[in-house]
């Protein structure tokens, strides 16, 4: 196997490229290249890097993930994001990254195409995007399409698109897309870096619209099933396509709930841990939360999920060979759990027709989904408690609200048509909603201007001076966590009680896991084998698991010494997490006296117990990253 990472490096400024060469052993992924490259390049070029893990085009399922690293436009810091199945494809160009600098004179498509030479062609073409978005089918879908009916003859095999949408343009938290193309045509199979807002970076700071990569190149990959079902029978008494069948049942259909994919298995399983009308259910007491579940979510939108998707197994991979088939379907709308959460719920969606109109407008503008949906419920809240007004931010109507009135066809269709609205109006910048440079700069202003309740509901992570990241859709402490990478799971988020300073702790163990994962191009959905056998096959391969360990680590070491999170901004994130106490308490009956003590600090002193275990958590996360001499 190779023991070298190729690295493209490409100026969008010139289109001047090379290829530069470092050594398996220092470096092993896009993870740790990529901080290393983004950190090698701090106050000259702003870079933007995008590749495979070594095992790409490998046979072991889940090991054809697309890494985007770089500094965040929104989170204002260095961020990782990762894409399915788009590093199959780029397996094919012969290079294990793109590093992308500098800034095309215009709008410009990046070409990517290797036939069989021994160089990358790289071409930049300029292009129209506002003119692409707004034809059919609209947004990002316009733009695949357009790029790839223009190139896709130009190469010897079926290329990939990545593309941006108008999010990109008008705000800090635009996504790059791509979807799989068979016989000619997308499939409806499309997979996002969302989070980081590296669509954005990619359009704001590169006007780059979209790249189209593919080639003919043959690498040496790992290709001996024998072989590997052999390391996986001395560990687990069991192949390699047995133990990963196995270790995807969440993802394809889980048995034990008549169900599969993020969507079923996380409606399933909530009960009164029911996140909705942003966040505000998480004031509420259990039986309205567990009555409201019931009603709209297990009688109605997960039933609707379960009879059109499950039961007609309408699923799809992300483009590799994959037993999870885990992009579940209706027709054109794929589901996932926390895109129609936030775009779901949230908002006070909780019907499928709804939500599938709401969630494809806000992909076709190419928004990161889940900050999408934060920042949409934020704003109907404002408008449904009179702090803003329609006309504020160019819409007609307020959002229907009434939990207990609740009509789960016609009231989820209002606010999904007030969503749209509001996705337009930011997309447009009517009214206050200028998002350019992001939604906690614009909390900010709307605080000072109209009064600061218009910030105590926005539910977000502050980073840095202007950073922000709507957090994962999990009621528990640790998707509140001060971690320098926040959004992903790099971060504990089991539902039981930890005190905080050990939560730290876990946040820092389940960081250096999921980069494992992520330096390797893995897919977290494989991680029920693949966190165990990683270091494995890395010593089988390249024989120095130590090493990469000692470098998985020291990545974890060099991420947290950037570590810049501030204390909770919002009202409602104390809400949030004194709302998940209580409830481990009074609910779960969790008697740990540690529970019990925080809770009288926060119903003693709020914000200063909240200071207290803000930082607890930091001081945890602190002591485990950082190496003492």
């Amino acid at each position: 196997m190779e023991k070298i990472i190729k690295v493209l490096h490409v100026d969008a400024g010139t289109a001047f490229y090379r290829v530069e060469r470092f050594p398996v052993g220092p470096f092993w992924g896009p993870v740790d290249l990529g901080l290393h490259l983004t950190g090698r390049e701090a106050g000259r070029h702003g870079v933007l890097n995008f590749g495979t893990g070594l095992l790409a085009g490998s046979i072991f399922p889940g090991s054809n993930r697309l890494i985007f690293t770089g500094h965040s436009p929104c989170w204002g810091g260095f961020y990782v994001s990762a894409m399915g199945g788009a590093g199959l494809i780029f397996d094919d160009l012969g290079v294990n990254m793109v590093s992308l600098r500098g800034r095309a004179p215009s709008p410009s498509v990046l070409v990517l195409n290797r036939d069989h030479g021994e160089e990358v062609q790289v071409e930049l073409a300029p292009v129209d995007p506002n003119k692409i978005w707004a034809s059919a089918p609209g947004g990002v879908y316009a733009m695949m399409d357009h790029v790839f009916g223009r190139w896709a003859r130009e190469f010897k095999q079926t290329p990939r698109v990545l593309a941006v949408g108008p999010a990109a343009a008008a705000t800090d938290f635009g996504a790059i897309a791509s979807a799989p193309y068979q016989d000619g045509k997308t499939t409806h199979a499309d997979c996002w870096a969302g989070r980081g807002g590296f669509g954005s970076k990619l359009y704001r700071e590169h006007n780059i619209c979209a790249v189209i990569y593919g080639g003919t190149c043959l690498d040496d990959d790992f290709r001996d099933r024998a072989v590997a079902d052999e390391w996986f029978r001395q560990r687990y008494e069991k192949k390699l396509a047995a133990k990963d069948f196995e270790a995807t049942t969440k993802y394809r259909f889980d048995p034990k709930f008549g169900t599969g994919g993020t969507f079923g298995v996380n409606y399933s399983t909530l009960g009164g841990r029911l996140m909705a009308f942003n966040y505000r259910s998480v004031l509420w007491d259990e039986p309205a939360r567990t009555a409201l579940n019931k009603r709209l979510v297990t009688d109605h939108y997960l039933k609707q999920f379960n009879e059109e998707t499950i039961a007609k197994k309408q699923q799809r991979t992300c483009g590799e060979p994959c037993p999870a088939v885990c992009k579940k379907l209706n027709g054109e709308f794929k589901k996932d759990y926390e895109p129609y959460q936030t775009m779901g719920p949230l908002c006070g969606v909780f019907d499928q027709r709804a939500a599938e109109k709401l969630n494809r407008r806000a992909d076709a503008a190419g928004f990161d989904a889940i900050s999408a949906g934060g920042v949409l419920s934020w704003l109907m809240e404002c408008l449904h408690e009179g702090l803003l007004r329609p006309e504020d931010l160019g819409v007609k109507s307020l959002p229907r609200w009434d939990a207990e009135r609740f009509d789960a066809v016609a009231d989820s269709a209002h606010n999904a048509e007030l969503g749209m609205e509001l996705i337009d109006s930011i997309l447009a910048s009517r009214g206050v909603l200028d998002l350019s440079l992001g939604a906690r700069k614009l909390a900010r202003r709307l605080s000072r201007s109209r009064g600061a309740e218009i910030g105590r509901r926005f539910v977000f992570l502050a980073n840095a001076r202007n950073g922000w990241m709507v957090p994962n859709q999990y009621w528990n402490a640790g998707a509140l966590s001060p971690m320098a990478i926040m959004g992903k799971y790099y971060m504990y988020y089991g539902f039981d009680f930890v005190p905080p300073r050990e939560l730290g702790r876990l946040n820092a163990g389940r960081m250096i896991q999921e980069l494992i994962m992520d330096d390797l191009g893995f897919c977290r959905f494989h991680r029920g084998w693949a966190e165990e056998m990683a270091p494995d096959i890395v010593q089988h391969i390249w024989g120095d698991s130590a090493r990469f360990l000692e470098v998985i680590k020291a990545t974890a070491g060099r991420i947290n010494s950037r570590n810049v999170a501030v204390f909770w901004e919002s009202d409602r994130n104390i809400d949030y997490l004194l709302g998940f106490m209580k409830r481990k308490r009074d609910v779960e009956g969790d008697k740990n006296p540690e529970l019990e003590r925080w809770i009288k600090a926060f119903e003693a002193d709020r914000r200063g117990a909240a200071i207290d275990f803000w930082f607890e958590i930091r001081k945890g996360i602190s002591e485990t990253l950082t190496t003492l001499y």
